[in-house]
């Protein structure tokens, strides 16, 4: 999905909206999907398709990446990388079905303990996770460069 943005100067960028789960299971670990194209590990997620509801692509793409069910809790952070013009919208996620499968986008999937993630995943995506763990219901708001936080 593409949002137009007027910055008053008379351009108007682009950003996409992309959406990414942090599934929760009972034992407190996480879903995560080691990616096929850039071997990363990362919550799973994806593009939010135009005239998709922000709930059901968040759905859509743990399914399509993991093989899991899951129904949506609620929103924990929205975070934008500023280098690429990409809104993260993260929303913490509860599994409804056992079964894991890879993907052509995923070549692994795991659940991992938050100290996993923590080492697994670079820093702008653990965030995201650890975000969601958080028993507080503010989300956070973040940007970064696409590697670090600003």
């Amino acid at each position: 999905m593409l949002l137009h943005m007027s910055n008053g100067a008379g351009k108007t960028p682009l950003h996409s909206v992309s959406v990414a789960g942090v599934v929760v299971r009972e034992d407190g670990c996480v879903l995560a999907i080691r990616r096929a194209d850039n071997g990363t590990w990362e919550p799973p997620g994806g593009v939010l398709e135009l005239g998709e509801t922000i709930e059901d692509g968040v759905r859509r793409e743990i399914y399509e990446e993991t093989g899991i069910k899951v129904g949506v809790e609620r929103l924990t952070g929205v975070y934008k990388n500023v280098s690429r013009g990409i809104v993260a919208l993260v929303l913490r996620c509860r599994p409804e079905s056992e079964a894991m499968r890879l993907s052509e986008e995923s070549v692994e999937v795991a659940w991992l303990s938050p100290a996993e993630v923590s080492e697994r995943m670079a820093e702008v995506y653990a965030v995201r996770v650890l975000d969601g763990l958080r028993g507080d219901a503010a989300p956070s708001v973040r940007a970064h460069d696409g590697r670090h936080l600003l």
